[in-house]
């Protein structure tokens, strides 16, 4: 199954089937009754953390901010630099985030091995703190896939845009120019490319921020707190569709069928493109024994994302949790046949290799995979395995 998260707000998967965290702004209307229906749940309501909680900064950071930052006349432009460079004075400054690591503000700055939504919820924080004027933005990055515990994570994006007051400047000449913008980007793979963004609300981010803390504690079967955080997501942003999604699949695995599909239909009401949902319903029109509804869904997904090479790559790892090495490998293949520039790709290759005991294949894979890497963590990452792999042949 597959889970969507907002983390990068990504897809969950027992079977083949998706967990949502990310999703679109819409002018569609959520059905009362399924409303009256998240009072009607069989899971016990939990406390979870405010909107307060989730941006507040705490003494240490605000006394760190304010010697930092001691002179108030500094133009926001350079301001907002400031604060990127505050983030990565104080923390890891490869920015490497896990795409799990939902935390609040306080919490990402004590550990800033957070994901991208936690990151952005800091340098909004700081932004605030300091008045600027900061503005969340949706980063529509193409559908990619990573997997974690086991699951297959659809992972969206979101970065922060600043902007130049310029009031401030009413007196002076250079009212007649263009503000100027900075953007916090925490992603180093979307800095790299010119995606389109749509500004989104404060609301939506935290509703996202509870989609993913949901989507975790249902992997790990915490199923009231899960069914907490989306409750909570969905009482503050109603049309956020993505949350639906994930409340959909965790009434399926519950057993609750009926429900599990009006909120899939919800979820696809609200946001007639979220495949993920789409998906899912596919999975559940399975154990309903409605074959050919589902895979009518999965033969128009199919369709849309074969052009995709994450897509592809996903369809190889399924095939390698069913130990079907070398069905992998020609969706690995597939995969780069599409977009040679994937050091994923390679590095999938290698593993599938390794797993057939082809350790010279293996090697070739990885240095193919060290030469398209991009960013010294990926870089970092695969010369530790060639290390590791002359030290098992000298062995």
């Amino acid at each position: 199954m597959k889970i969507s998260f907002q983390s990068v707000a990504l897809t969950l998967s027992f079977v083949i089937s998706s967990l949502a965290l990310s999703g679109c702004q819409t002018t569609r209307t959520v059905d009362p009754n399924n409303l009256t229906l998240l009072n009607q749940a069989p899971f016990e309501i939990l406390k979870v953390e405010s909107q307060e909680e989730i941006f507040v900064l705490d003494k240490q950071i605000i006394s760190s901010l304010q010697k930092l930052f001691r002179q108030n006349d500094q133009p926001e432009i350079k301001q907002a630099q400031l604060v990127m460079q505050f983030l990565l004075e104080n923390g890891d400054e490869s920015l490497l985030y896990m795409s799990d690591a939902n935390l609040t503000a306080s919490q990402t700055y004590q550990n800033l091995n957070a994901n991208c939504l936690s990151l952005s919820i800091l340098a909004y924080s700081l932004s605030d703190f300091l008045n600027l004027q900061a503005e969340f933005q949706k980063v529509h990055v193409p559908e990619y896939w990573a997997t974690s515990r086991g699951y297959n994570f659809l992972s969206g994006h979101i970065n922060l845009k600043i902007h130049e007051d310029r009031t401030r400047y009413y007196t002076k000449q250079v009212l007649h120019t263009t503000p100027r913008t900075l953007t916090i980007d925490f992603d180093p793979n979307s800095r790299q490319q010119a995606f389109r963004t749509t500004p989104i609300t404060k609301d939506r981010v935290t509703a996202m921020f509870y989609n993913n803390k949901g989507a975790i504690n249902m992997v790990e079967g915490n199923h009231d707190l899960a069914f907490s955080y989306f409750k909570s997501a969905i009482e503050l942003d109603p049309n956020y569709t993505s949350a639906w999604a994930n409340l959909a699949i965790l009434y399926r695995i519950a057993g609750e069928f009926d429900t599990a599909e009006v909120f899939y239909n919800q979820a696809i009401s609200l946001d007639p493109n979220n495949n993920t949902a789409k998906g899912n319903l596919a999975v559940l029109y399975d154990l309903t024994n409605r074959t050919k509804q589902a895979e009518e869904i999965r033969s128009a997904l199919h369709n849309y994302r074969k052009n995709n090479p994450y897509y592809i790559l996903t369809l190889g790892n399924q095939a390698m949790e069913e130990g079907k090495i070398n069905k992998a490998i020609r969706h690995y293949r597939s995969a780069l046949k599409i977009n040679s520039q994937l050091h994923e790709g390679y590095f999938a290759l290698a593993k599938a290799y390794f797993a057939k005991g082809d350790l010279v294949q293996t090697k070739h894979h990885i240095k193919r995979a060290l030469n398209h890497a991009e960013f010294e963590h990926n870089q970092k990452q695969y010369r530790g395995k060639l290390e590791w792999l002359d030290a098992v042949a000298k062995n």
